[in-house]
């Protein structure tokens, strides 16, 4: 299996440059590359919602975008040890209506050996906001 740099056990260096690169990534909003960090067998919450496999958060990431539309994302290293990683995040989106929101919250995720991520747990809050209130243009 291809390795996807950088490998656990993550360093403070090492768990940084995970962090831009989960950030970076999510940003693009292109569900199949996103999915693709992930094992074939993932297992995530996020929300209420439970995930399971690298398809679904394929299908998960597609209904997503189409939701949370102008989605802009900032994530920030929490803690890291051996293979794990938390992070807290916020990000804005608006919906069909114009509505903006700021999503606030936390992931904790685990790697396997390869660097593909095994485990994604996300607890997520909304907050409505007004247009000119947004930090992310």
């Amino acid at each position: 299996m291809e390795k996807r740099f950088p490998l656990p056990p993550f360093t403070k260096e090492s768990a940084l440059q995970k962090v831009q690169a989960a950030e970076d990534a999510w940003n693009t909003r292109n569900p199949e590359k996103v999915s693709l960090a992930y094992t074939v067998n993932t297992e995530w919450r996020n929300r209420s919602e439970f995930i399971n496999g690298r398809e679904e958060v394929r299908r998960f990431l597609e209904r997503k975008w189409q939701k949370e539309l102008d989605y802009k994302l900032k994530k920030e290293l929490w803690a890291f040890t051996d293979n794990r990683i938390a992070v807290r995040f916020e990000y804005e989106w608006h919906d069909a209506s114009g509505q903006w929101y700021r999503s606030y919250g936390n992931e904790n995720w685990e790697f396997d050996d390869n660097g593909y991520m095994e485990k994604r747990y996300a607890s997520i809050n909304d907050v409505a906001i007004n247009e000119e209130d947004r930090k992310f243009k």
